[in-house]
């Protein structure tokens, strides 16, 4: 694995923005960055990919642990949402995707930095944006990337299961987060799905009906929506939870168990010592020297405390209140520099699809952290 510098292209704003990625440089500063790249070589892929499907196995176990062991408490998920998350476990509705953040610098076996299971962004670029751009910069190469092609798998075997057709799709008024949706449900209908869009702030309640209504009060039985959880129980907790079982909710309401930090703890302690984990506890360091300090449901970086030898810092944001977990620090993955975050994506059934690479001048990948293509041969 090595980072290797180019000459962006001439005409890249124009190029990214033609797939749809309208964000490359928001504030004046970029996000997309094709000035560098990341060259992986054959056994790195193979050793990301086994690492991401091995982090998925034991996931799996995870959740049935935390249901099993009644952990939800770790996790600070509220008791209302509890029984719906069993049984939505059990019942096994439709879902779709997640980002796994791994450390990794090619040498050490990648390390799990977090799991976001219900929310992921960063998609478009991984999956159509770079990919276009391996085509015309390294052409006789290729990319850890089926990102797309497992998408369309994924929604052409979900079509037969969704409760109510149109398919509807929502966001918040979110450029980033409007066109991740925007591709989902291109890919969606590419699989055949019909579907709809509406904002958040658009979803209607039919109180007299007991169901949810789009602007036309048309009913809504399948949603897609990119908007976490612990959000959408804040602001609709009684008519979701009354109606969970005649409503198809994409991610289902289980994924709250993979989302949360709490789960790094877990993992640990259902399996110390394992290759793929960092240690991490929920109470405190419990004797690590140096370790971050994470909240349960934090977002971009944000309430960040990096603990090290060299001293100590925290990144600012309005998460916290709901619990930290401690997790030891990864191994340095330092090129030219800059601090890389493996973004490996998983498609449900569809086994490991591809990696996104974000790259921090500092430690701590944070919203303002760029996105850097990367090839393998």
């Amino acid at each position: 694995m090595k980072r290797i510098k180019l000459k962006p292209r001439p005409d890249w704003p124009q190029q990214v923005e033609q797939l749809g990625m309208l964000y490359h440089t928001p504030d004046g500063r970029p996000y997309w960055d094709e000035s560098a790249c990341y060259y992986l070589n054959s056994r790195e892929v193979d050793e990301l990919e086994a690492a991401t499907g091995e982090l998925q196995r034991i996931c799996l176990q995870a959740g049935q642990f935390i249901i099993d062991n009644n952990r939800f408490d770790d996790l600070r998920i509220p008791p209302m949402a509890r029984q719906a998350i069993v049984d939505a476990w059990n019942n096994e509705p439709p879902s779709l995707y997640g980002r796994l953040d791994l450390s990794y610098d090619g040498q050490a076996p990648p390390k799990l930095l977090e799991y976001n299971a219900d929310t992921p962004t960063a998609l478009l670029e991984a999956s159509v944006v770079q990919w276009h751009w391996r085509q015309e910069v390294r052409p006789a190469t290729d990319q850890f990337n089926s990102i797309h092609e497992k998408l369309i798998a994924k929604w052409s075997e979900l079509k037969q299961y969704l409760k109510g057709s149109p398919l509807y799709f929502t966001s918040m008024r979110d450029d980033e987060d409007l066109m991740t949706v925007t591709y989902l449900r291109d890919v969606a209908q590419q699989a055949g799905l019909s579907t709809e869009f509406l904002f958040v702030d658009e979803i209607g309640w039919n109180e007299s009906e007991r169901g949810f209504r789009d602007i036309q009060e048309r009913p809504i039985e399948s949603i897609f929506a990119l908007y976490p959880w612990e959000w959408l129980l804040k602001d609709l907790a009684d008519p979701i939870l009354s109606t969970y079982d005649s409503v198809d909710w994409i991610e289902p309401i289980w994924k709250m168990m993979w989302s949360n930090k709490a789960l790094l703890a877990i993992l640990w302690e259902m399996f110390p010592g394992h290759p793929n984990l960092l240690e991490a506890h929920l109470d405190s360091p419990r004797g690590m020297r140096q370790y971050v300090k994470k909240p349960l449901l934090a977002r971009e970086g944000a309430n960040i405390t990096f603990h090290a030898d060299s001293g100590e810092f925290t990144t600012a944001g309005t998460y916290g209140e709901e619990g930290y977990v401690y997790q030891a620090l990864a191994r340095p993955a330092i090129f030219d520099g800059q601090h890389p975050v493996i973004g490996s994506w998983y498609v449900m059934d569809q086994g490991p699809a591809g990696i996104g690479i974000r790259e921090s001048s500092g430690v701590i990948t944070t919203n303002t952290s760029r996105f850097v293509p990367h090839y393998f041969d």
